[in-house]
């Protein structure tokens, strides 16, 4: 029997620009027209915002009312107050990214990059020298933060740990028990000049919003999701009840009911809410009723094997829940829980149809004043660029911490 020759494998080309192109770009007659096409667009396109943004925009409205996009109506002898609470953010998230990073190295290209635009955007920021001494001292507070974060988390973590949340799991805590001492230094308090929440604006409430609301629809959204699949009828009716009557309504109506027709109900003896209260309530309530959905989600796909050997080597309902269910479920939602996040900072942009002063009421006010007419490319490319730097920041740690949490770990 004659033998098959072995043949040697096909030339490859080698992997150059002009290949990559030549194979996705100019394959065929209608790749090339439709290249050619989409370059002249995207050139133009490009050379006029350079040419725009070089020669016609007038970025001066920036520059006069940076304290006013960022702190509102607060007071600018307190603005200290605003400076700390930001260096306070910056450690406990840079303890948080250290603890999702703890499988990485502990500095790599992506982070060093990060690191060098944040200082150079605070030395040519045009903001006075004290303002930058402040950001560069919230710079070292992030980087202080993650390299303890790294030191701490350089011995291996239990194993339950591992199969849980890991090393992430105190995280929460220490973002819990910072908010009273948040709280206190922008409201005032202990001898401090008290601000009202009528003074709050800008970046400063629209985070404020954000966050208060994300820490408190999340339990409130596991909670729900956990009656749902309760084996309790009444406890299983309520909860459908309100996840299906929530998600049934727009945002804005919920804000509607809170921030003008809530206070009608109330008896008039009953003191009067703050409206920063009623707007934390309305989003809480709107999230919680999602989010309950997507923990429901992953509590469908854990397993049912992990629950009956869990319930095999004596563990009861609590403590299967704690340990073995909730863990593996949040892990799987992660990524639509971050999109609901991020979803819920966004919403908080609703708030300025009822008058509060968040960042997109805050531009609206500048935008009246009849020195400012007109402008409203160069504040709303501004504001959009905030929106979308937190944005990516909360989806860039979704996918770290999905990555971190990944079975093969």
């Amino acid at each position: 029997m004659e033998k098959t020759p072995v043949l040697p494998p096909p030339p490859t080309e080698s992997p150059t620009p002009w290949n990559w192109a030549r194979k996705n770009l100019f394959s065929t007659w209608y790749n090339c027209i439709f290249t050619v096409v989409c370059l002249i667009v995207g050139f133009q396109t490009i050379k006029g915002i350079i040419v725009w943004a070089t020669t016609k925009a007038q970025w001066r409205v920036l520059e006069a009312n940076l304290p006013l996009f960022f702190a509102g109506r607060f007071p600018s002898e307190s603005y200290w107050r605003l400076w700390i609470v930001a260096g306070i953010i910056a450690l406990l998230g840079g303890l948080t990214w250290g603890n999702i990073q703890r499988e990485e190295r502990l500095w790599n290209a992506p982070t060093l990059i990060l690191l060098g635009s944040a200082v150079v955007g605070a030395l040519i920021s045009p903001i006075d020298q004290t303002s930058r001494f402040y950001l560069l001292g919230i710079i070292i507070a992030a980087i202080a933060g993650y390299v303890t974060a790294r030191q701490v988390n350089r011995n291996p973590s239990p194993p339950l740990s591992k199969g849980g949340l890991g090393g992430v799991s105190w995280m929460p805590g220490i973002w819990a028990l910072s908010f009273p001492l948040i709280l206190w230094l922008i409201k005032g308090g202990l001898g401090l000049r008290e601000v009202s929440t009528n003074d709050w604006g800008g970046l400063v409430l629209t985070l404020f919003l954000a966050i208060i609301s994300i820490v408190l629809s999340f339990p409130l959204g596991v909670l729900l999701a956990l009656g749902r699949q309760s084996s309790l009828p009444v406890v299983k009716l309520l909860s459908t009840l309100y996840i299906e009557i929530v998600r049934g309504l727009p945002l804005i109506g919920i804000l509607f009911l809170g921030q003008v027709m809530l206070q009608l109900f109330l008896p008039p003896e009953y003191p009067k809410l703050d409206r920063v209260v009623r707007a934390i309530a309305g989003l809480t309530l709107f999230s919680a009723a999602y989010l309950a959905e997507n923990v429901r989600g992953g509590l469908q796909a854990v397993p049912r094997g992990q629950i009956e050997a869990a319930r095999a080597i004596g563990l009861n309902t609590p403590l299967l829940t704690i340990l073995i269910v909730l863990p593996q479920a949040l892990r799987t939602v992660i990524p639509a829980i971050g999109g609901q996040f991020i979803g819920l900072f966004m919403d908080t942009s609703l708030l300025a149809l009822f008058g509060m002063l968040e960042l997109i009421g805050i531009s609206r006010a500048i935008l009246a004043n009849p020195s400012y007419i007109g402008r409203y490319a160069e504040v709303y490319i501004f504001v959009g660029l905030i929106y979308w730097i937190f944005c990516y920041s909360m989806s860039l740690a979704s996918r770290k911490l999905e990555r971190s949490l990944e079975k093969s770990h």
